[in-house]
């Protein structure tokens, strides 16, 4: 036993003294591997009698187990060292500065259309939407425009396969069925004292495209349906409307009689500006530059939406966002608005959104 005793001490030793993992491999092979100190001894327990077979066997397996252990812990102690001086090989520099991250910016697109809608609800219309895919009722004969009206060749229409219940398809023209929409289903509201006023931005399609058209574009149309209203009413909206986009005021105004199948009286709109040097500027001047459409709503309109035109009136009016968008913020091309060109968004696009400060009340 005494044996035993000095032996345990000797491979504790050795594995305390050693200093890499190979060394404590062989240690352990020499102790307890098959031809190891350990399972020598092992193997020659039959020659003890039953009492020294038993005190010897218990030993031998606690110094297995202890040398076991200690091994194993020297092992971890290794991997430990060897992950800290990793650790300290590899060390990340926090205090370097970050990469820049770039910011995005908002489309002119979205930016213009934020204004309007901001500025229209500062003198209380609400915003109403519509499916971009429109039947033939909604988007034409709805509007007084037959399917026989020559006003529909002039919207260069999308036309799809019908629908399932037989129904023409297209893509809608304008936002004017946002408007039809709107009326049928607020009729019995209107009966009960609640005007209608709303405008309905979205997108629009048509097949043509070149400097000044494209495809797919976007207007803003605006409604209001009440008792008692008319053109005044009208000239006094579009007004406040342009001074508070453009951020000029007094600006000219001129109403132009022409024709749209969906309102009667109808009227082009110019504003007032000047262009010198090629440069375009909003406001007084000799020239005028046209910039929506607008009239009173037509009784057949009204009456398709099942109102009634000897109580009710009202007036509608419709702009292109690309357009006035063009003008406000000196874009050359409406093309360029879909063509994804990086540097161009980085120029036109807009980090904030402030809403024009002249708006007034209605």
């Amino acid at each position: 036993m005494q044996e035993l005793q000095a032996l345990e001490q000797e491979l504790l030793n050795d594995v305390k003294g050693a200093d890499t993992l190979e060394r404590l491999e062989n240690i352990r092979v020499t102790t307890l591997g098959k031809k190891g100190v350990i399972t020598t001894h092992m193997k020659t327990l039959g020659q003890l009698d039953g009492d020294a077979r038993k005190e010897v066997g218990q030993k031998l397996n606690t110094i297995k187990d202890t040398v076991m252990s200690a091994l194993m812990a020297k092992i971890e102690d290794f991997k430990l060292l060897e992950l800290n001086e990793k650790l300290v090989s590899e060390t990340i520099d926090v205090s370097l500065s970050s990469r820049d991250r770039k910011v995005g910016k908002l489309h002119p697109i979205a930016q213009t259309m934020d204004e309007v809608v901001a500025i229209f609800g500062e003198m209380g219309f609400s915003v109403a939407e519509g499916p971009d895919i429109e039947d033939d009722w909604h988007n034409f004969q709805a509007l007084n425009i037959p399917p026989e009206h020559p006003a529909r060749q002039m919207q260069d229409t999308f036309y799809m396969p019908q629908n399932a219940e037989g129904q023409n398809v297209v893509l809608r023209t304008h936002t004017s069925p946002v408007q039809v929409r709107t009326m049928q289903a607020r009729t019995e509201s209107l009966k009960k004292g609640e005007p209608i006023r709303i405008i309905a931005p979205g997108r629009t399609y048509r097949c043509d495209s070149d400097m000044t058209h494209t495809p797919m574009f976007h207007q803003v149309e605006g409604l209001v349906i009440d008792k008692n209203i008319n053109f005044s009413h009208l000239k006094g909206v579009l007004a406040n409307f342009v001074e508070s986009y453009f951020e000029v005021s007094d600006v000219p105004l001129q109403f132009r009689p022409s024709f749209f199948p969906f309102t009667e009286p109808s009227a082009e709109v110019d504003i007032g500006c000047s262009r010198k040097d090629g440069t375009l500027k909003i406001g007084s001047g000799e020239d005028w530059l046209e910039i929506l459409g607008c009239g009173m709503v037509h009784p057949n309109v009204l009456r398709n939406c099942g109102i009634d035109p000897d109580e009710f009136q009202g007036f509608a009016f419709g702009m292109g966002i690309e357009r006035i968008a063009m003008l406000k913020y000196g874009i050359p091309d409406l093309r360029t608005f879909f063509e994804g060109d990086i540097g161009w968004l980085e120029h036109y696009g807009f980090t904030n959104f402030d809403v024009p400060s002249l708006v007034r009340g209605l």
